[in-house]
């Protein structure tokens, strides 16, 4: 009997972890270990964890069809998961446990505790990099070091994955029928933000059936991919994938994104594509959060940078930008679809955290903090890693002089105006040149600008230019 300890891997297809667990045909166990509290400190949205709930119970049905019953471990935090496996392992007198890597340390920290528990009394564990195509540590500088920015690690990346390609797993073999019940799985997970009857996400926005999310998947490679890096900035075109909450829960793998772009094109010429860009990004971050495990800790990646910065927290200010009331209407806008959605178009993402960390000089792990408790693809490594660039603080970062002009980046990506009225329902009335401008809509029942852009910004420079004296 081996067992399968399901994490963010919610899929069938290419789960190397599932897969092999399935290979010797001796029979599988899946086993799922809840863990509210630590949930709860990682400030885990209650969308993304109300999409989990719903796709493992997807997950569950597809894995009985493989006669693989499903069972709920019901803990609090990470260090209560090493002796509930030993005890679970032990009471179904398995002799190996399959599971898929995480990055973060806490995880990492997490796992390897599991594997010398369990080591200890005689059980293996196997572990696989089934969240990224390539593993970390792979792809190094010609001196034998880790990459720290990611122009040449996307080219080094490419130039190893074309010597390395590797298909995408198939559906693992039906075990032998099992006489072992699935549990129930609690449906507020013991989060108390889960537990009103209130549902967390849209589920016409979020379909968590497998035949959907590939359906998502193949449509934006055969309809939109060609289109992406055109249109991809502007966020009323709907134009980008919507496959970020299901690469974070591990529904799609990113072996299998790569392998749809692939059989859409007859040649290489996948090997430019611009979402394909977007993947490699994916694979950047939790390459960094391996090779510099400070990272996982809020730690900047240019210390040197941030330490001349000196943080500023007015709590009206904070508050203002959290609920999308800043008088600056593409912030407001992006703000509005993130507090309504759980989701933000990425050009905006980039627009809000410059505007929070530039403007109102509000330190950017409480942005990233105020992200993951909102978003519904919330996803530490690219989270951590998207925060630190538009803070300057970062691998790779946007140079510190690039601070985004909120309404030039509206009259660029959004020039009708459209994004902004559906969002800003007060504005519609407004002709679409006037929507961009700060303070658009006082009459109407908008608020007038928290900062003055021209001052802010100049204020800005003038700290981050200190640290190049």
């Amino acid at each position: 009997m081996n067992v399968y300890w399901i994490r963010n891997d919610l899929r069938r297809m290419d789960n190397p972890a599932l897969f092999y667990a399935c290979e010797s045909q001796q029979g599988v166990i899946a086993v799922v270990t809840l863990t509210p509290k630590q949930w709860e400190v990682h400030v885990e949205s209650p969308a993304k964890m109300a999409l989990w709930r719903d796709r493992l119970m997807e997950l569950k049905d597809e894995l009985s069809q493989l006669n693989i019953p499903l069972r709920v471990l019901q803990l609090d935090t990470f260090q209560d998961v090493p002796k509930a496996l030993q005890h679970f392992v032990a009471s179904v007198s398995a002799k190996k446990l399959f599971f898929n890597y995480e990055y973060p340390l806490n995880e990492r920290s997490r796992d390897k505790s599991v594997c010398d528990e369990l080591s200890a009394v005689g059980v293996e564990c196997l572990a696989f990099h089934g969240e990224l195509i390539v593993q970390p540590g792979q792809v190094l500088t010609g001196q034998g070091t880790p990459f720290k920015v990611f122009t040449p690690y996307s080219r080094a990346w490419r130039q190893y994955l074309l010597k390395h390609l590797t298909p995408a797993l198939a559906i693992p073999a039906i075990q032998p029928l099992s006489s072992m019940p699935s549990d129930v799985l609690p449906a507020d997970l013991g989060m108390s933000a889960l537990a009103s009857d209130q549902l967390a996400y849209d589920a016409r926005l979020w379909p968590v059936t497998s035949a959907e999310i590939h359906q998502r998947l193949n449509r934006f490679v055969e309809e939109q991919e060609a289109d992406y890096k055109a249109l991809r900035d502007f966020p009323f075109k709907d134009k980008t994938s919507k496959l970020s909450p299901y690469l974070v829960l591990g529904a799609v793998s990113p072996r299998q994104c790569l392998a749809a772009l692939m059989s859409h094109y007859a040649s290489d010429a996948w090997l430019d594509s611009t979402w394909l860009n977007e993947l490699i990004w994916r694979e950047f971050y939790r390459h960094m959060l391996v090779a510099f495990p400070e990272q996982s800790k809020g730690h900047p990646f240019r210390p040197e940078v941030e330490e001349k910065i000196q943080w500023q927290f007015d709590e009206t200010l904070f508050k203002a930008w959290c609920q999308g009331e800043t008088g600056y209407p593409i912030v407001d806008a992006a703000m509005k679809q993130l507090l309504s959605t759980g989701w933000m178009h990425n050009r905006l993402r980039m627009v809000v955290a410059s505007f929070l960390t530039k403007l109102l000089r509000i330190d950017w792990r409480i942005g990233a903090d105020f992200f993951m408790s909102k978003l519904i693809d919330g996803d530490f490594a690219s989270n951590q890693g998207g925060w630190q660039w538009s803070a300057s603080v970062g691998a790779d970062a946007a140079p510190y002089f690039r601070i985004f002009n909120p309404q030039l980046q509206s009259e660029k990506f959004d020039a009708s105006g459209e994004f902004i009225a559906f969002w800003l329902p007060e504005l519609r009335q407004l002709p679409a040149k006037q929507r961009h401008l700060p303070g658009a809509g006082q009459s109407l029942g908008r608020p007038a600008p928290i900062v003055d852009y021209k001052k802010a910004r100049q204020s800005t420079l003038d700290a981050y230019q200190s640290h190049a004296k």
